[in-house]
């Protein structure tokens, strides 16, 4: 059990680790975007948490399996992604993805954009602007979206099992190991403590989501 656990949580910090960042600017752009399109772009963000998790899973096995449009190539050069732990951590970074990016640019969108301006107006440039106003100002909901996209990482199943497998030892994440209980004679009783504890740090982490975005609310200032 403790294999299962310590290969779930390393699969959901890596998987937040990597969608963070492109998270963190597409929020950015996202809240300050004011084109027409932005709704097709919000709409391809945000497919992954409409459509079956197993139809994510059957795209990137698309992609990145052996005779995939990219997985073929990766592998030649050393990068194995399908029935991988990596590929656990990319289906779990993929349909993560938006819960992170609908956090932060509610963040985003709660910055005073008139600090920015001020910032410009004193010289600094985009990133510099950026770097120094808008993502200090941001920082709770960034790291509130950081903490959901953890969360929903823990309890991925679908596009895990498509593009990693249930292997053991591997790619078999708690989601997938209650799973295998449940399939065996008298494995339930091992599915109900593995149950216990996902919803156990499923609760943590959006508690610290909760308390994150109530802080945030409570230091917005007032104009």
């Amino acid at each position: 059990m403790a294999e299962v656990v310590g290969l779930t949580l390393w699969v959901a910090v890596t998987a937040v680790g990597i969608g963070l960042p492109p998270a963190v600017v597409g929020g950015y752009l996202l809240a300050r975007w004011r084109h027409p399109a932005r709704w097709v772009v919000e709409t391809v963000v945000n497919l992954p948490l409409v459509i079956p998790p197993v139809v994510t899973g059957y795209l990137l096995l698309v992609v990145f399996g052996r005779g995939g449009l990219l997985g073929g190539w990766l592998e030649s050069l050393g990068l194995r992604i399908a029935f991988d732990w990596k590929g656990a951590v990319l289906a779990a970074a993929v349909v993560s993805f938006p819960l992170m990016v609908r956090a932060t640019r509610i963040a985003f969108a709660g910055v005073d954009q008139r600090l920015e301006a001020a910032a410009r107006s004193l010289g600094a440039g985009p990133l510099d602007t950026f770097l120094t106003v808008s993502l200090p100002l941001a920082w709770r909901g960034i790291v509130s979206g950081g903490v959901l996209g953890f969360a929903r990482s823990l309890g991925e199943f679908g596009a895990t099992i498509m593009i990693a497998g249930n292997i053991p030892g591997v790619t078999r994440t708690i989601p997938l190991a209650i799973y295998s209980e449940v399939q065996r004679p008298g494995g339930l009783a091992g599915a109900g403590v593995l149950v216990g504890l996902s919803i156990g740090l499923a609760a943590v982490a959006l508690a610290v989501s909760e308390w994150l975005e109530r802080r945030e609310r409570r230091d917005a200032p007032v104009v």
